[in-house]
């Protein structure tokens, strides 16, 4: 029989999310032979009002692929719902039951997903999702979770904190980024909390380059 991989699972509300938080982790171990599995809540086509939404989701989910063979992703999945709507959507599309599906089919050890007191509110329902199911479920593995907008730590202080070296995976993270194009626009304020928090939480870690998280379970 082949042997089964080791999997890890990014669970997160946006098409480029799993770039901006732990894109440098995902690539480090796709390296060491890891199955990266990537779901997402949206296509954020909502970027995108001056089109069409068929022509904006085609878009994002375009991008997110690319992005996607970038880091050796082995896929991803959308659940497509409505940006500022998740609550509801969850309810009414049975979409904790999928995620639950997907989570034990691929059998992760890690979970990243977002932080529960992310300053957007879908990243915090998403966060919150995530956690209800793994409770459901009595997932054994780790839940990380990773900030995005947030400047400073407020209810997840306490949390133990772990951080990966993306010395040598940075340029493969800040390639995959390069992936969204249509969100050139808005990626100024992200790339310099990535390129000022990955080299401070290197300082920290003795390498050149780290990504923080936090221990959520």
């Amino acid at each position: 029989m082949a042997e089964t991989k080791e999997a890890v699972l990014v669970v997160c509300a946006h098409s480029d999310d799993q770039i901006l938080g732990p894109g440098g982790a995902l690539v480090k171990y796709s390296n060491e032979g890891k199955e990266i599995f990537t779901v997402i809540f949206s296509y954020g086509e909502i970027s995108h009002l001056w089109l069409k939404k068929k022509v904006g989701v085609e878009i994002r989910v375009r991008e997110a692929q690319e992005a996607d063979k970038v880091i050796g992703g082995s896929g991803v999945v959308f659940f497509g719902l409505g940006e500022g709507n998740f609550k509801k959507e969850i309810q009414e599309r049975d979409i904790k039951e999928k995620l639950k599906k997907i989570i034990k089919e691929k059998k992760p050890f890690r979970i990243f997903t977002h932080v529960m007191d992310d300053a957007h509110e879908d990243h915090r329902v998403v966060c919150n999702t995530v956690k209800e199911i793994l409770d459901d479920i009595k997932f054994k593995g780790d839940l990380l979770g990773f900030d995005i907008w947030n400047v400073v730590d407020i209810k997840k202080r306490h949390l133990p904190k772990v951080y990966i070296d993306i010395t040598d995976t940075f340029k493969l993270k800040m390639k995959a980024l390069s992936c969204f194009k249509s969100q050139t626009h808005a990626m100024l304020i992200p790339y310099l909390i990535i390129y000022i928090g990955s080299f401070i939480n290197g300082l920290k870690n003795d390498c050149k380059r780290a990504e923080k998280f936090y221990k959520i379970r």
